[in-house]
């Protein structure tokens, strides 16, 4: 059965995109897009090693925004540290419950779905305080994973080749601050993870797709806190100021009036 089980996002997350955009089922289409969202903004990828990463910022939502730039509709198989995100359960993208994208469609899921009508934000915190610690399923920690798959659509017979059968053409593939020693040292031994957090309206319905055997498109993303980022030499490391050597910068008088504080006003 070329069937899959998937859900369907009707919460008013889905953007459509322009509907004018008609890309031809004969013409390669861009590669679908996953962007990691914190505060509604983009966070930026670094480039490292063959893979993806982002900077998690302990403490901090963010959500994860699916693009789909195909003119047939797409089921995504998305998993935070190994999890789906709809039901949490650990399988093959293949036979994982999706989230379905209408065709050019752009859709941002916050959170871990717990219900047809809530999902639980996502939130960077530690290993020890994750979701997957508190089901007992540690081991894939930090890493985001989406797996297009594209409806089937019926083939088309052309004219001049009635025997032979054309399915749309694949797509190319995808090819600080000073810190005190003791947080610095904490810090250097904290891996991220995604937690549970607040409650967020977020209804589902569920839907039946024929899709297409092989996914169309992979995007993996890894996450770490700053301090582990430098340490795999993706991010430079912040140098650290000598408190002596600012205190000997220090001058007795500044011209003008004594300000006030924000919060003093």
């Amino acid at each position: 059965m070329n069937h899959r089980f998937a859900c369907l996002v009707v919460a008013g997350l889905a953007c459509a995109a322009d509907p004018h955009g008609i890309v031809s089922a004969y013409e390669p289409a861009p590669a679908p897009n996953v962007e990691i969202l914190v505060g509604g903004m983009q966070q930026r990828r670094y480039a490292h090693d063959g893979r993806w990463y982002v900077e998690a910022v302990k403490g901090r939502e963010y959500a994860i925004q699916l693009h789909n730039p195909y003119g047939v509709r797409v089921a995504v198989a998305l998993s935070v540290d190994g999890l789906n995100t709809i039901d949490a359960r650990q399988t093959s993208a293949r036979d994982a419950r999706k989230w379905v994208l209408d065709p050019y469609q752009t859709v941002t899921i916050s959170g871990w779905q717990t219900s047809r009508t809530e999902a639980r934000r996502f939130e960077f915190t530690t290993e020890e305080r994750s979701y997957g610690q508190a089901l007992g399923k540690t081991a894939n920690f930090g890493v985001i994973s989406a797996v297009f798959f594209r409806e089937r659509v019926p083939q088309i017979r052309t004219l001049d080749e009635s025997s032979r059968l054309q399915s749309p053409a694949a797509p190319p593939p995808a090819s600080a601050r000073a810190r005190s020693d003791a947080d610095a040292k904490r810090a250097e031994n904290e891996y991220a993870a995604t937690g549970m957090g607040r409650r967020t309206d977020h209804a589902v319905v569920d839907v039946w797709l024929n899709l297409e055997d092989a996914p169309s498109h992979t995007v993996n993303i890894r996450y770490e806190f700053r301090p582990q980022l430098v340490r795999l030499g993706i991010l430079p490391e912040t140098p650290v100021q000598d408190p002596l050597q600012r205190r000997e910068r220090a001058r007795g008088f500044e011209p003008g009036f004594a300000p006030v504080p924000p919060s003093l006003r």
